[in-house]
């Protein structure tokens, strides 16, 4: 019994810690820093760091809800407050700031089951993910552009939605967004777009599977103190496995191909 006690409590510790670590550089290629100090492949990174992009560098964050974001060279991102547990969605918070440079965002459990709490901050706007892929750069103004799902770009003169495959651009804080042709795109916005579409990760993640997961997660939670922390841990993924299959049977897809 005291060995299932300390294993429970070991979990607990575990589940602690990790709720602290909000994500993973899953991969990168040059300059890349956090902060000042030099990144490494795998490094965790919190809520409140800064990462910052050299030229020619790009990393991909992996965050702990399945959630990416793809930096592209010469680009600074804040992780400004992120909090994600599994079986506790009413705690889930996303904020997120692109100080420069330009991005790829893909929403991960968070921007499934709790879309409002999800932000991307820019100069120009705050961009509210609706379960998504989506890209940004600033090159003054901002111009975005939607992979799959949909954003809200809202500021002083207002919010304007942009669906998928849409361009838009937004000029100032207190210009209201607009759609654009492609045609459009300067050189430098168009160059970055390229760089991260082609970047190779999964798609956003879709309110079916984020539910499993939270069920999952909850399920094993209720099943640790009698059933022991090893059919506790079955329990949770085993409900999350239901999940994610109900999740591909309504449409969600594994990758994004392009």
């Amino acid at each position: 019994m005291k060995k299932i006690q300390f294993a429970v409590a070991t979990l607990a510790a575990l589940c602690s810690s990790a709720a602290l670590a909000d994500a993973v550089i899953s991969s990168m290629k040059g300059d890349v820093r956090i902060g000042t100090d030099a990144a490494i492949n795998t490094q965790r990174v919190f809520t409140g760091m800064t990462i910052n992009t050299g030229p020619g560098a790009q990393a991909i964050l992996k965050f702990d809800d399945q959630q990416q974001v793809v930096l592209n060279e010469n680009t600074t991102f804040k992780i400004a407050d992120f909090r994600y547990r599994a079986a506790e969605p009413r705690n889930d918070r996303a904020v997120f700031d692109l100080l420069q440079g330009a991005l790829r965002f893909i929403s991960g459990i968070v921007g499934a089951r709790s879309p409002h709490t999800v932000a991307l901050r820019v100069p120009q706007a705050t961009i509210d993910i609706r379960g998504t892929d989506f890209m940004v750069v600033l090159v003054n103004p901002a111009y975005v552009n939607v992979v799959s799902g949909s954003i809200a770009a809202t500021n002083s003169a207002g919010t304007v939605v942009f669906g998928p495959g849409s361009i838009g651009s937004i000029a100032s804080s207190s210009a209201l967004a607009t759609p654009i042709p492609g045609t459009a795109l300067p050189g430098a916005a168009s160059g970055a777009f390229s760089n991260l579409a082609a970047a190779q990760v999964t798609a956003a993640v879709t309110p079916a599977v984020a539910e499993g997961v939270a069920a999952g997660a909850a399920t094993g939670a209720a099943a640790a103190p009698t059933a022991g922390i090893g059919a506790a841990i079955a329990v949770g993924v085993g409900a999350a496995i239901i999940g994610t299959a109900v999740g591909k049977e309504s449409g969600g897809n594994s990758t994004t191909q392009h």
